[in-house]
């Protein structure tokens, strides 16, 4: 995808959720797992910061660096067509790091970024033991972000001052970030089907809705946050979560077991991956490229014998 068209994904999300239909993003993980995502028939790819700080082993506390974040988004947007709303946790810093990534994620076509108003390290949104900044540090990096935006990307204040100062806070928090210039806001950790509707009614923006397996939210679905209001709803560790259980289940067979053959019909086959990851294009492009060197130095040869 050319960098022009990757410079609309952002107003392409917009008008999704804008017209009215709620958008689902699935979370992702590797450039696999979004081409998974893509062929199932989703609009949207959301990029956990979380998942991707398990999935290098780590734990879900800020400990990422920008430029491990990029090199991973980088990799997946390279090969899906799909906009992508990408987590960047506090912004890497201050405000000027805000800025800094919000270019980075602009140049390589990112569709949306979430910031949340923690103080670091951060925590999982859904365990105890977080803290929130005050409010004019948080406002002073969603203006950074939206001064250094250049091709529509699209800002979305999280806020998870739910758990620690209450949900009228919350509430008055996300309203403040709103009017600071975030076009979306992600109240995280909301306790009830209760909080997400009446969050819904008094505060007047585009909403997004997190929801996670075990943690402080019930498990609500699509259709029921898309009656609340709700814009767009991500589930960020599902196929994560069960990937893992997967690959478990498999090496505690294969251990005990020795062979593979009984797990067979739970694997996604040779035919079926290089599918996915077009294969026979590479192929194809190798030998076309060998065609056409051929040719190449058989003129070569043919002029220094004349």
């Amino acid at each position: 995808m050319d960098s022009q068209s990757r410079g609309t994904l952002g107003s392409s999300l917009g008008k999704k959720f804008r017209g009215g239909k709620i958008v689902v993003a699935p979370g992702v993980f590797n450039p696999i797992s979004a081409l998974i995502a893509q062929e199932a028939g989703f609009e949207a790819l959301y990029f956990s910061g979380g998942g991707f700080a398990n999935s290098l082993g780590l734990p879900d506390l800020g400990v990422t660096t920008m430029t491990e974040v990029i090199g991973a988004v980088s990799c997946i947007v390279n090969r899906v067509k799909l906009p992508m709303i990408v987590d960047v946790d506090t912004g890497f810093g201050e405000a000027v790091n805000v800025s800094r990534v919000v270019k980075e994620l602009e140049g390589m076509g990112v569709a949306a970024m979430h910031i949340e108003d923690q103080v670091m390290p951060k925590r999982c949104g859904h365990l105890a033991g977080k803290q929130v900044t005050a409010v004019d540090e948080m406002v002073k990096k969603i203006v950074a972000a939206k001064e250094s935006t250049r091709k529509g990307l699209l800002l979305i204040a999280r806020t998870d001052s739910r758990s620690v100062e209450g949900f009228d806070a919350a509430v008055e928090r996300a309203r403040v970030y709103a009017k600071s210039g975030a076009d979306m806001v992600f109240p995280e950790a909301l306790e009830s089907r209760e909080e997400f509707m009446e969050f819904a009614k008094k505060v007047r923006v585009p909403l997004m809705a997190n929801m996670t397996e075990f943690g402080r939210t019930p498990y609500i679905s699509v259709a029921e946050f898309e009656r609340m209001g709700y814009a767009i709803v991500i589930f960020p560790m599902t196929a994560f979560r069960a990937s893992l259980k997967a690959i478990e289940e498999v090496y505690r067979e294969l251990k005990k077991s020795g062979t593979q053959v009984g797990m067979l019909d739970h694997m996604m086959t040779r035919e079926a991956i290089y599918s996915l990851i077009g294969y026979y294009d590479y192929e194809e492009y190798d030998l076309r490229a060998a065609r056409r060197a051929g040719e190449i130095l058989k003129s070569s040869r043919s002029v220094s014998t004349s």
